[in-house]
């Protein structure tokens, strides 16, 4: 039963690519969100038995049926939530085909093709941010937090080469790296994991625009200076996780140059601004920098996960990740080419890099540059409306995540009463928005429009939600 007959098989395709075909077609008049219910998940579960195995198409009726019932469907054009966005068709049709070629991309031997695709990839990708592509370097990895670990990683061993073979216990002074208070805290468990612990990890209280205060972070170096402690890293966000903004990265880059320290930035979402020449100025300065994390199962649209780690100093990967055996494939010993497991976190992976090519082989940077200046819009349209329904939007950022209070009521700015909204949204299954704490204490509503399919008339859905929401909230209990 491992390998169905051919005829079982063709049955089992054609009813996987209808069910896909109907999720497709269908999501957009579908709620967004299920039940909170855990108890109808495990009834449902409950019908399951391993000792009487289903026929396979029972088998996949049943899981589709639950992925319908039991899912946050982040597909929907009225998700505004976490930068998971709808996969385009062509991603969706390249894991399928990785599902069942199955390369195995530790070696480059095991798969020549899937191998040479992604350094393609990294080429291509790095000219986009403005990197010498002949010069770029960079691996794939499983998201923006393992791009995160290895940008510390790879700054740790440029620093401090003996901590590549003797750890943290080599190192005669404490090692310090540098973020925004807005940044992701895939930075601080990375600090943990590497052995340096989170405080070595010094946040930067964001300025009034929720960017990083460059004379702060002058002012932390200097001071971590003079206690005797060793600056290594500085990381840069483009488009914060809460907000959406994009860090000065051009200054953030002169600091790290006049200091000698390396410059990461963290452009996990809003990176894809590159693809865009209407957005890109908000990069200004990307390519000055030594390294970038960047997720294309963002706003590249394809499906989790697809993380890269690009930087422009070859050789470095390799210093950091190499380890020599004597059991790995040497078909490939002598020639011009790359095993990844030398160069990364992970050893045996799956194919990352084919959903981003097959998209790109399809879209081309003009269909993505049309995409993603399409959702630009229509967060500039939301903020319009939401101005026009009484909700006062309070960052600043041309990249559409908009963070928004309600002007209308007297709690309307309370961390309460926010989130009271958001969860009524939730629940009634029209949308998604979560809350947000900006500069740590500031609560607000949060939309990000994430999906190239949201629509004007999905925003007026949403605000819509929104205003039942307030007046649920006005009515008494």
């Amino acid at each position: 039963m491992l390998l169905l007959g051919k005829s079982e098989r063709v049955a089992l395709w054609r009813q996987l690519a209808e069910g896909i075909e109907a999720y497709t077609e269908g999501i957009p008049a579908h709620r967004v969100t299920p039940e909170m219910d855990p108890a109808k998940v495990r009834a449902y579960l409950s019908a399951v038995d391993f000792e009487r195995p289903r026929e396979p198409g029972e088998a996949l009726a049943f899981t589709l049926e639950g992925l319908w019932r039991f899912q946050t469907h982040t597909p929907h054009p009225n998700y505004y939530g976490l930068f998971n966005p709808a996969p385009t068709t062509m991603s969706i049709a390249a894991d399928t085909l990785v599902a069942a070629f199955n390369p195995q991309l530790a070696a480059w031997s095991h798969s020549p093709f899937a191998n040479e695709i992604e350094q393609f990839l990294v080429r291509a990708l790095g000219g986009r941010f403005g990197y010498d592509p002949a010069a770029t370097d960079g691996v794939f990895c499983s998201g923006g937090a393992e791009a995160n670990h290895t940008a510390v990683l790879t700054a740790l061993g440029r620093a401090f080469p003996e901590y590549l073979e003797r750890g943290a216990r080599a190192l005669d002074r404490e090692p310090v790296l540098y973020v925004s208070s807005e940044s992701h805290h895939s930075v601080l468990k990375a600090a943990r994991v590497s052995g340096l612990g989170m405080q070595a990890v010094r946040e930067v209280l964001a300025d009034e625009t929720l960017r990083l205060d460059v004379a702060e972070l002058r002012a932390t170096i200097a001071r971590d200076r003079a206690e005797g402690r060793a600056p290594f890293l500085v990381v840069a966000t483009a488009g914060t996780t809460s907000a959406g903004v994009v860090d000065p990265i051009d200054a953030i880059a002169r600091v790290a140059e006049e200091e000698g320290l390396w410059v990461h930035v963290d452009a996990a979402w809003g990176g894809a601004a590159a693809l865009s020449r209407k957005l890109r100025p908000v990069l200004e300065g990307i390519e000055r920098t030594d390294s970038i994390t960047f997720d294309a199962h963002k706003w590249l649209s394809v499906p989790m996960g697809a993380g890269l780690f690009l930087t422009r100093h070859p050789g470095l990967l390799e210093r950091t990740f190499a380890i020599l055996t004597d059991y790995m494939p040497r078909e490939a010993a002598g020639l011009d080419v790359v095993d990844p497991h030398k160069r990364s976190l992970q050893w045996s992976r799956r194919s990352i890099g084919l959903k981003v090519f097959l998209s790109l082989l399809v879209a081309g940077w003009s269909g993505y540059q049309t995409a993603i200046e399409h959702q630009a819009a229509m967060g500039e349209l939301l903020r319009e409306k939401l101005a026009a329904a009484g909700w006062e939007v309070i960052n600043r950022t041309p990249l559409p995540t908009l963070c928004f209070v309600d002007a209308r009521h007297p709690e309307g700015r309370s961390a309460a009463y926010l989130d009271a909204v958001a969860r009524s949204v939730v629940l009634s299954g029209k949308a998604w928005i979560s809350t947000a704490r900006l500069r740590r204490t500031i609560p607000a509503l949060r939309a990000c429009i994430t999906n190239y399919r949201t629509a004007p008339a999905d925003l007026d859905t949403l605000v819509a939600a929104l205003e039942e929401a307030r007046t649920a909230q006005a009515s008494p209990a």
